[in-house]
């Protein structure tokens, strides 16, 4: 059975990811991409759709032990787990090289004290745990394959297979290094080279301690920034540049429920946000790859923008359902591809436009086919701003006037004026001045609610809406408009949990409620971060860091957030590690750092 969704670390090489457990069973990889089919798929079945577990041995029909601590060694990407058991301590060390070659997994086992007998249990189960491999040995190498992909294990232990899975049984004690590497090759490849987990690992941790270095924050909250850098950093396919909004897919927004999404893809919208925290602590390397990702998935043809694309720039994201895997904790469908991928969300235009502005503000070398394509959106936009469309949170019930999609329609105007007002680009500057006016306007005066003091979620609507809480963060009104301390104080009231975290929209129940959706979820966690953002905005610093401070309550031991918190079962929710939930983390850190809103 798979553990809790916090009860998971990451681990990755900037081209895809594992999860490993706190038993020390690897229960997610998909290869050789992100977005490639799982090899271990248990976290969306059972062990009989793929596992490689490394533990102290126990009793048959015992369950393993989860490990006693767990740490990422210092600032990285390597994680160590550490057992205590009647006869010894032993140390289990986890990690991905970044790519020079095959994608490997390294797992080195350390005896640390006394006399310990360990287990590697590895059963690979290819195409989402649908296809069992031909398992053989070539020399002294053990090889699985299945169609066009094969894994090779390179071990230091003997080897043997029972009830189609590879077990080895050995005995570590202190001073002992035994290790185990996976490597994946095309199988019709010749096979990829013998592994150097020894040289791996130094070179591991001199690549994160080099990126870490680049980090401009030094402030209260470093801890939590950096480790939520890292996780971004790990999010991003190294290729080109395209960041994913998780590694996972179908981890459920609520136990039970249907809604379960791959997010696997480079939406816009993410990325964009997380150039945003990158540039603002340093990272401008990575913030010149996603543009030039961005050129190439948008190509010469911006009036199809969409939403989403593959990792390299793919347009054709097809959802389906795999009816063979139950779900996590039966919690089905599992979903790979993504649907809203043809969805109509014009606040894309806005975020893309504002992580191109800030690119520009903080002196990223100047593109002239950047400035081009902005130019091209905003005279998209020109003509179809006042449409309805399926806005941030990709509803799949009828599209609306969504007030956030149109103050983000608003943004990319705006900041297209200030990047012609440079001398860095040339447009019709009145007509998109009265283009901006006209949609402040529009916005004023049919998303707001003046009985209640409060914009809504769309025209016409007496819902509201979370994504408000970014009105005053992107300058569409200054902090202390009276509409704007209404809209905030107005979702503290009607979207807030008892522990003061925000729900997105509110949701119908067993009935589908504006999302087209049956079921409920979790506290949305981007959108707690941002009404921390918005106290601190209107001058109720206090208030917002301690609402900021048990955010970061929620982070697991080892410091990452999925993309939900359900307050019901005091669980995170939703896919695993989120960026969408990281980058309000760093945001808000800044703002308080900025504002000196900390205790000590």
């Amino acid at each position: 059975m798979a553990g809790r969704i916090e009860d998971y670390a990451l681990i990755g090489d900037m081209q895809t990811a594992a999860l490993v457990c706190r038993d020390g069973s690897v229960d997610w990889l998909c290869l050789p991409r992100f977005d490639s089919h799982a090899v271990f798929a248990g976290l969306l079945g059972t062990e009989e759709h793929g596992f490689w577990r490394v533990g102290p041995a126990v009793p048959n029909g015992a369950a393993p032990a989860p490990a006693d601590r767990r740490r990422y060694r210092g600032d990285s990407l390597i994680l160590e787990s550490e057992w205590d058991t009647p006869r010894g301590t032993v140390r289990v060390t986890d990690f991905m090289p970044p790519r020079d070659g095959a994608p490997q997994l390294i797992r080195i086992v350390e005896g640390v004290s006394g006399r310990v007998q360990m287990r590697s249990a590895l059963r690979m189960r290819f195409s989402y745990g649908r296809v069992v491999p031909w398992v053989h040995k070539v020399g002294d190498r053990t090889v699985a394959v299945a169609g066009p992909d094969s894994v090779w294990l390179d071990m230091d232990a003997e080897t043997h297979g029972k009830d189609l899975t590879t077990y080895s049984d050995f005995t570590v004690t202190p001073g002992d290094r035994v290790t185990f590497t996976i490597s994946w090759q095309p199988s019709h490849k010749e096979p990829p080279a013998l592994p150097d987990p020894e040289g791996s690992l130094e070179a591991t941790v001199d690549f994160w301690r080099e990126w870490v270095e680049h980090c401009t924050y030094h402030g209260p909250y470093r801890e939590a920034v950096v480790r939520s850098l890292i996780t971004l950093k790990a999010l991003t396919y190294a290729p080109t540049g395209g960041i994913v909004a998780a590694p996972t897919t179908s981890l459920p927004e609520e136990i039970g429920g249907v809604r379960n999404w791959d997010y696997r893809y480079t939406w816009l919208r993410d990325a964009a946000i997380t150039l945003s925290s990158m540039l603002r602590t340093g990272y401008r390397e990575e913030a010149r790859a996603w543009r030039d990702w961005l050129l190439r998935a948008v190509a010469g043809d911006p009036e199809n923008l969409q939403i989403m694309y593959g990792i390299a720039g793919e347009r054709e994201l097809g959802e389906a359902e795999l009816d063979w895997l139950p779900g996590y904790e039966n919690s089905g469908p599992v979903r790979v591809g993504n649907g809203a991928a043809n969805q109509l969300q014009l606040d894309v235009y806005g975020e893309v436009t504002e992580a191109l502005h800030l690119a520009h503000m903080t002196g990223l070398s100047r593109n002239d086919y950047a400035s081009l394509l902005q130019l091209k959106l905003i005279r998209y936009l020109e003509t179809h701003w006042n449409q309805p469309d399926e806005g941030i949170w990709e509803v799949r019930g009828p599209r609306r006037h969504f007030v956030h999609s149109k103050v983000m329609a608003w943004v990319a105007v705006d900041r297209t004026i200030k990047l012609i007002e440079s001398g860095d680009a040339d447009g019709p500057l009145e007509r998109w001045r009265e283009l901006r006016d006209e949609i402040h306007r529009d916005v004023c005066e049919k998303g707001y609610d003046k009985e209640r003091n409060t914009f809504t979620q769309s025209y016409g609507s007496k819902e509201l809406d979370a994504s408000l809480l970014l009105i005053p963060q992107m300058g569409f009104l200054p902090p202390d408009d009276k509409r704007v301390i209404g809209t905030i104080e107005a979702i503290q009231r009607e979207l807030s949990t008892e522990d003061g975290f925000v729900l997105r929209y509110p949701t119908a129940g067993e009935e589908a409620g504006v999302d087209g959706l049956e079921g409920d979820e979790g506290a949305f966690l981007a959108c707690s971060f941002w009404l921390a953002d918005d106290l601190a905005m209107i001058g109720r610093v206090d208030e917002a860091r301690k609402l900021f401070e048990r955010l970061l309550a929620l982070r697991n031991d080892l410091g990452l957030l999925a993309e939900e918190w359900d307050p019901r079962l005091q669980r995170q929710v939703g896919n695993f590690p989120q960026a969408f939930s990281h980058v309000p983390l760093i945001d808000t850190a800044l703002r308080l750092t900025a504002s000196g809103a900390y205790g000590g």
